[in-house]
């Protein structure tokens, strides 16, 4: 690694070690025409994408001492169109699993949706308004397990109802575990009977949880809450606070990257940094 000072973001060595083998199978596999090697570490790169995760800066605003914005976004493009992001966050999650004395694939998922702003310069034809929430932008699905881990996410305009959005979840889960694992998918009231119907196709179980009429305010619901905390744990990553990202594709990978960047704290027992004054 090239003499610097440490951002705060940055990955130990122990938690490079978790990454770095696909990251160099990747780069064995993709030689420049020339021979040439790179100009920058691939650790770099990742220090420069967890970096921009974590503070939320523009791609022009990167900090000098680290890779230069053309290199950043070629990777970043890079591993997003080849799937590297996401091979990178599953073989973390299977690990966090697996060290929490889980089998790598589970047998319980959690779905639902959260409506965020789309920054200025986001496409219009990528966004919408969703009528409940009052908030224009873009709807993120996730499904994750009872760990909060996520196994699948969609990102699209916020005007998609939580119906087209919790089926496109369930064939990906179907798509991300081998086929009969994932048995049973709990929803809140958003998700209606045609997202149970569908599930019913994949083989998965979709219950609807109500929520208890009595309660007023917020009421963390049993295993429901996970996805809820899934969701607090990405806003500490300041570029999902907004949509900023021009394709949802890229919204989908800047998931992935967050995610990433928690899990390798997980298995490395390295903390967070902070966004309280010391």
């Amino acid at each position: 690694m090239s003499e610097r000072k440490p951002y705060a973001s940055d990955l130990s060595d122990e938690r490079w070690a978790l990454i770095e083998p696909v990251i160099t199978a990747w780069k064995a596999a993709h030689p420049s025409v020339s021979g040439h090697q790179g100009r920058y570490e691939m650790r770099e790169i990742v220090n420069a994408l967890l970096y921009q995760s974590r503070t939320g800066c523009q791609w022009s605003m990167l900090p000098h001492d680290l890779p230069p914005r053309s290199a950043v976004v070629y990777y970043y493009t890079a591993w997003r169109r080849d799937g590297i992001d996401k091979t990178i966050h599953d073989l973390l999650r299977f690990q966090v699993r697996e060290k929490a004395g889980r089998l790598a694939d589970p047998s319980l998922v959690v779905l639902d949706t959260q409506s965020v702003r789309a920054a200025a310069g986001v496409p219009a034809t990528t966004t919408g308004r969703d009528a409940a929430k009052k908030v224009p932008g873009r709807k993120r699905g996730l499904a994750t397990d009872v760990l909060g881990l996520v196994i699948a996410v969609v990102v699209a305009a916020a005007s998609m109802h939580d119906n087209a959005i919790g089926k496109v979840l369930l064939d990906r889960v179907a798509a991300a575990t081998p086929p009969g694992s994932v048995q049973t998918a709990l929803a809140d009231q958003g998700f209606k009977s045609s997202v149970v119907a569908h599930g019913a196709t994949r083989g998965i179980d979709v219950q609807i949880v109500e929520r208890n009429p009595a309660g007023t305010g917020f009421v963390p619901q049993p295993k429901r809450w996970v996805v809820e905390q899934t969701y607090g744990t990405m806003s500490l990553h300041r570029r999902l606070v907004r949509d900023y990202e021009h394709h949802p594709a890229s919204s989908e990978s800047r998931v992935y990257w967050a995610m990433t960047d928690v899990m390798t704290r997980r298995l490395t027992g390295t903390s967070a940094p902070t966004w309280r004054d010391t």
